[in-house]
């Protein structure tokens, strides 16, 4: 699976490669904060009413989801009924969708083509790549937060060998 270790940065700072390395750095945050989840901690909700470990592991897919569609310009249109996957599908389908927005969206120069397309029977709307980013793309890195907290409240820390600023594993 992507995002074992980040990817090498690139050689230039361009829109594109920043905002791929913002999407790298979701999945290395992603990667680590879901690997080796137990039934325990997939299961773990901070109240009764709150959501559980794996409920929030779906919204970050919903998430990538919507990353994905708005840099391969596909519409995205909210499914009410869906196929439940598995912790492991969920897992390893968000990490492909971040890797796959990544690798696209580096080679832009322009990232005002990238946006949000929302679709649904009665009409559809654009929201422009701004939103992107402060929405689908932090919102995940905010429950990735979230998750981390959970799993080390429920038992399970994060492996204390990640090393976040560099994107390795000692």
């Amino acid at each position: 699976m992507p995002y074992f270790e980040l990817p090498k940065y690139s050689e230039t700072y361009t829109a594109g490669t920043v905002a791929g390395r913002f999407i790298d750095g979701l999945g290395f945050r992603y990667y680590w904060a879901t690997q080796g989840l137990t039934t325990t901690d997939l299961d773990y909700k901070l109240t009764e009413n709150g959501y559980s470990t794996l409920e929030i592991i779906n919204h970050i897919y919903d998430l990538s989801t919507m990353i994905r569609n708005a840099v391969s310009k596909i519409p995205h249109v909210k499914q009410t009924l869906k196929k439940a996957l598995t912790y492991e599908e969920l897992r390893g389908q968000t990490l492909s969708n971040l890797k796959t927005a990544s690798d696209i969206i580096k080679q832009a120069e322009d990232l005002e083509q990238f946006n949000i397309i929302f679709k649904s029977p009665k009409e559809e709307r654009i929201v422009s790549f701004w939103n992107v980013i402060n929405g689908p793309i932090e919102d995940a890195v905010w429950h990735c937060g979230q998750i981390a907290s959970y799993r080390r409240a429920s038992g399970n820390p994060i492996n204390p060998n990640v090393k976040h600023l560099t994107g390795t594993v000692k």
